[in-house]
């Protein structure tokens, strides 16, 4: 922890901007005593805080919380031989030691995280002492302490008590911090967000791409969910969907971004922004969700590429069996969500896989696409409010809510009556609306429901292994779905810098 703290705080010092580079000369003479001086900086500077989540959002996020959950699974290729540490995620095989575990993935999602939390920090920190253009400098503000508050959601959605870290860390000395409270962090995120909201401008208002009024009100909304604040949810999002800023988009399919196009569109509440190229802000998270091996004539149909590559080793976020059932007959989110593609090479009978087709889009280059990825979209505010209401006794009033949804996915309005049924109706229709978006793992967290839908999934893969991905030669292994924990241990990595955990 020491080490990387201080790492990253000098890192939020060598800043680079997320739509241009900043050449200072010398370089090596750059410090947040030269640097923050000007609007453009505090501007470039919270470009910066926003590049880890392209790296969260392909690399670690749907590792996390979605192949982590009955939705998604790992797709293993006997002929690869090596146990990922994604197997270990896919299959809640986790192992702990001293509350620690060294699992590569963990560790860089905690240290993105922090990253995130360090570059804010030098913003939030002077700020004040420069003088700008006042509705600049706010939009700066209410900008870096989203991102705080959205680093230390997802930090404490993962782990709980974590290292409550608000200021710069200015030595080694500062560098560790004893765990704050699951409470704490989470006042902390919400003192951080209601400052925000009135500091942000409205979408119409914003540049495309960074956070909004909206934005903020959706994630402390979401957040008062977790905390269980129903009414304090309700008035927080409410003028989300009275503002006219947002809306469903027309079909289900055209809610998600192409390549080049359609970005940031009505549905949009907030983005993480890649573009296709060299310029290093592209993303292949396609790539990462594909089942293998997998030939590159099976796959150009699919990327339509034209230097098409066949893609080797195991595949991840494979779409469950379960899922797939879990959509209802006429229900025209499940062709816009998941297609099959034949595997020649694979060892199993049926070499027939699903993959995740709502982020696979036409692009140009092999492993290099522009899709952005949505952190949250108006029907998950929608679905929001449908929870925030029923969970008030408003029942009634929620299937309004609900019932948006399901018209647009060509579905009949909800038959669900009283509040148990309408609080399963609403569960249920989120795991199919926000299929692959990274959120089932929350929703049963959140939930209680670990003991109630994980062990049974264990317990399907182990009795009918070849249902989910496994060829003859493979079998699972003695310790799956043996940790079924609310939160991941701690890094190991991070422990060894920590006398704290």
């Amino acid at each position: 922890m020491k080490k990387y703290i201080i790492a990253i705080a000098t890192a939020s010092i060598l800043l680079t901007s997320c739509e241009d580079f900043l050449t200072v000369i010398p370089e090596t003479e750059l410090t947040s005593n030269t640097f923050f001086k000007t609007r453009t900086d505090f501007e470039q500077a919270v470009n910066a805080a926003y590049a880890p989540l392209r790296a969260i959002t392909t690399e670690r996020s749907w590792l996390l919380s979605e192949m982590h959950s009955d939705n998604t699974y790992y797709g293993r290729n006997p002929n690869f031989g090596a146990v990922d540490p994604q197997e270990d995620l896919a299959d809640f095989s986790v192992l702990v030691s001293n509350g620690t575990n060294p699992n590569t993935h963990l560790l860089n999602q905690w240290r993105q995280d922090y990253l995130i939390i360090a570059r804010t920090n030098q913003i939030l920190a002077l700020i004040d002492g420069v003088d700008f253009d006042a509705t600049a400098k706010a939009n700066v503000r209410g900008q870096a302490l989203f991102l705080r508050a959205y680093a230390y959601f997802e930090l404490a959605r993962y782990w709980g008590s974590v290292p409550l870290h608000l200021t710069p860390v200015g030595g080694r000395d500062e560098a560790a911090l004893p765990l704050s409270t699951e409470d704490e962090v989470y006042a902390q995120i919400i003192k951080d967000l209601v400052e925000a909201v009135p500091l942000l401008p409205k979408r119409s208002a914003q540049q495309l791409g960074r956070v909004t009024e909206g934005a903020a009100r959706t994630l402390l909304a979401n957040v008062y969910i977790n905390r269980k604040q129903w009414a304090e949810a309700e008035q927080i999002l409410a003028p989300v969907i009275s503002s006219g800023e947002y809306s469903l988009m027309g079909s289900y399919d055209m809610a998600f971004s192409d390549n080049a196009a359609n970005k940031n569109n009505s549905e949009s509440v907030f983005e993480v922004q890649y573009l296709e190229g060299a310029a290093g802000f592209q993303n292949d998270i396609i790539y990462r969700m594909m089942p293998r091996p997998l030939l590159a004539a099976e796959l150009k149909p699919i990327t339509g590429t034209n230097n098409t590559q066949s893609l080797d080793g195991e595949g991840n976020n494979i779409p469950t069996p379960d899922i797939i059932a879990a959509y209802e007959p006429g229900d025209t989110r499940k062709d816009a969500s998941i297609a099959w593609v034949f595997l020649s090479s694979s060892e199993r009978i049926d070499k027939n896989y699903p993959y995740i087709k709502k982020f696979a889009k036409k692009h140009s280059q092999h492993g290099n696409t522009g899709t952005n990825f949505h952190i949250f979209r108006y029907a998950e505010v929608l679905l929001f409010m449908a929870e925030i209401l029923n969970e008030q006794g408003k029942t009634g009033e929620a299937a309004g809510y609900l019932n948006q949804i399901r018209t647009r996915a060509g579905l009949a309005a909800t038959t669900a009556a009283g509040q148990a049924e309408m609080r399963e109706a609403i569960f249920k229709e989120r795991r199919v609306e926000l299929a692959f978006e990274n959120k089932r793992w929350f929703d049963i967290q959140r939930t209680d429901r670990i003991q109630e839908i994980i062990v049974p999934l264990g317990q399907r893969i182990v009795a009918n292994p070849a249902d989910y991905y496994y060829p003859p030669r493979a079998v699972p292994r003695q310790n799956v779905f043996t940790n079924l924990n609310k939160f991941y241990p701690y890094p190991a990595d991070e422990s060894n810098l920590s006398p704290y955990f």
